[in-house]
């Protein structure tokens, strides 16, 4: 039976590629190919080399099927679970842990402090994920991703991967300035694909960006934000659990602004996903935004129609890997179109255990609504 024909699918809201580096070479439009990044094999690990840099390959994005006490963060690309960019291989492990489809984000763009490179790096990255999900396009829907520098670009990138089958748009959580080639670093640049620039003069509220809200609506796909709203120190021991819990609640700034900014207001139709997040601080958002917009919203000359909460049971989405007290909160306001996810390959993932998890997670809920959670949101959001 066809994955997305049977009655009740398990939909992974959020799981992860981890294209291999020398997929550039291949992918990058011809002017940019001779600058992709290359592997070097040393004594002890595998290298990036690029841009004058040599750094070791790292591996806590490809952790699946290990336990934790056997992570490391450093190794050779055979190291990384195959599933992350083989798609046969993808296959073969989802169908180990009972998943029917998978919503595939990011190992995009290249950490570059070369702006057009940088650019041409999320098209070249959207050409290789429609490739990837065009081998199973019933079970692997991808998302897009795009810099969020100037608007018609972002428009003109996301109408051409919607166009290749990919299901939705994933956005920096603030908006991007060009990488400044005399002071970032790569991977400032890399980093800065997610979190756009949390200091910037410009906002999601900014009537500059409701072109790409309506192009968006326009081709009828969600729009998500990937963990941006705090950047993790992902190389540093001392504050990267810290920086993980952080990264969750972080979420909720990019959330505001467009709710307060009125943007929902104006296009009833656009759906934001705020992705692997959690979701049990939504309900306490959504109140909270409630309270303290009902006592200032006259002095702040609020644009709201609604209350907040109006706006986050209407257009906010959010997915969770193991969150059982977002689970319990679903019926409070805010808290409702919440979607389970794996974070396959990535150290944080239920794989190879999600069929146990989900049972642990949704004791005592309905059946039905548990069926919601697990696939039947997902399914009609990215429209599978």
């Amino acid at each position: 039976m066809d994955a997305m024909t049977r009655a009740n699918p398990i939909v992974d809201a959020d799981a992860h590629v981890n294209p291999s580096h020398d997929m550039w070479a291949d992918y990058l439009s011809e002017p940019f190919r001779e600058m992709a990044p290359q592997i070097e094999h040393g004594e002890d690990c595998d290298y990036i080399v690029f841009e004058g840099r040599r750094r070791k390959l790292n591996l806590i994005s490809a952790q699946a099927g290990r336990d934790g006490k056997d992570f490391k963060m450093h190794g050779r690309a055979a190291d990384a679970r195959a599933g992350g960019w083989m798609p046969k291989a993808r296959l073969d492990d989802m169908d180990s842990d009972g998943i029917d489809t998978a919503v595939l984000f990011g190992g995009g763009p290249l950490g570059t402090t070369n702006n057009e490179l940088f650019l041409a790096s999320f098209e070249a990255y959207n050409r290789w994920l429609a490739d990837f999900c065009a081998y199973a396009p019933s079970r692997f829907a991808g998302v897009g991703y795009v810099p969020m520098q100037d608007v018609d670009v972002a428009i003109r990138m996301m109408r051409d991967f919607a166009a290749r089958g990919l299901k939705a748009v994933n956005i920096p959580a603030f908006p991007m300035a060009k990488v400044d080639v005399a002071g970032a670093t790569g991977l400032d640049a890399q980093t800065r694909a997610l979190t756009g620039d949390v200091n910037g003069d410009r906002s999601y509220a900014d009537p500059e960006f409701d072109p790409f809200w309506k192009a968006a609506c326009d081709l009828g796909i969600p729009v998500t934000i990937h963990l941006g709203g705090r950047a993790v120190r992902f190389t540093e021991p001392k504050f990267f659990l810290s920086d993980l819990l952080m990264s969750k609640f972080g979420m909720g700034e990019p959330i505001a602004i467009m709710i307060y900014g009125g943007v929902f207001q104006r296009f009833p139709d656009l759906r934001l996903v705020s992705v692997e997040s959690g979701v049990g601080w939504f309900a306490f958002a959504a109140n909270y935004m409630d309270e303290t917009w009902d006592k200032q919203r006259h002095w702040v000359n609020s644009v709201l129609e609604h209350a907040p909460s109006y706006f986050w049971e209407r257009n906010i989405f959010g997915s969770f890997i193991h969150d059982r007290a977002g689970i319990l909160m679903r019926e409070l306001p805010g808290a409702g179109n919440i979607m389970w996810s794996s974070d396959y390959p990535h150290s944080e993932t239920t794989f190879p255990h999600s069929l146990a998890k989900i049972e642990e997670l949704f004791a005592g809920v309905p059946e039905d609504e548990k069926n919601m959670i697990i696939g039947g949101r997902a399914k009609a959001l990215f429209n599978l």
